[in-house]
């Protein structure tokens, strides 16, 4: 699990999990005020081994490129969360 510090929150990452896969998340954790938001990271695919999905939820911490007011991470536009190798050009 890594954790970064902005403004006003405290971001943290990690893995759950979930039946017989583990699912990568960043939850959110506001400095004294309110309640820690979860989001789940790489929605669209689930994780045979923790430390793979831990892994993924560091790799997108380190992605977070500022938080909106309301905690919200800011990722790059085209981020996918994904490190797979981008497809070869079929020229």
């Amino acid at each position: 699990m890594a954790e970064r510090e902005f403004q006003d929150y405290t971001v943290r990452s990690g893995a759950s999990l979930e039946g017989s896969r583990y699912a990568a998340w960043l939850a959110v954790v506001p400095h004294g005020h309110g309640f820690p938001v979860y989001y789940a990271i790489c929605e669209n695919r689930s994780f045979r081994q923790q430390d793979v999905a831990e892994r993924a939820a560091d790799d997108a911490l380190a992605a977070v490129l500022a938080l909106e007011e309301d905690g919200t991470p800011v990722f790059p536009d085209n981020y996918t969360g994904f490190a797979d190798a981008a497809p070869a050009d079929p020229a």
